[in-house]
């Protein structure tokens, strides 16, 4: 039963891993054909907008056919933002409390 639980355990691990090399390839792909803009502009933007911030986290998502950088970070208040950005043209689409 262990040794049943350790391949199911390891097939799992194993399927994130592929998942994630394909979202970092599917990124590369993206910035080498200049699709859309590198992550550090937006992080210059918040840290502008919001010094002593804190990246908590970032997802590159597909909505209604526009390619969207999601950013979480905490400001110095340890208030957690959530900013949504056209990754193409950095145009700031949304802001909201997470």
């Amino acid at each position: 039963m262990r040794i049943t639980r350790l391949i199911v355990l390891l097939l799992a691990m194993a399927t994130v891993s592929l998942a994630y090399a394909d979202d970092i390839d599917r990124v590369r792909e993206l910035r080498n054909s200049e699709s859309i803009l590198p992550l550090s502009v937006f992080v210059k933007s918040i840290k502008a907008s919001y010094p002593d911030s804190t990246l908590l986290d970032v997802e590159l998502e597909e909505e209604h056919g526009q390619i969207v950088y999601e950013i979480k970070m905490m400001d110095r208040h340890h208030h957690i933002h959530k900013l949504e950005f056209d990754a193409k043209s950095g145009k700031l689409l949304g802001e909201g409390d997470d």
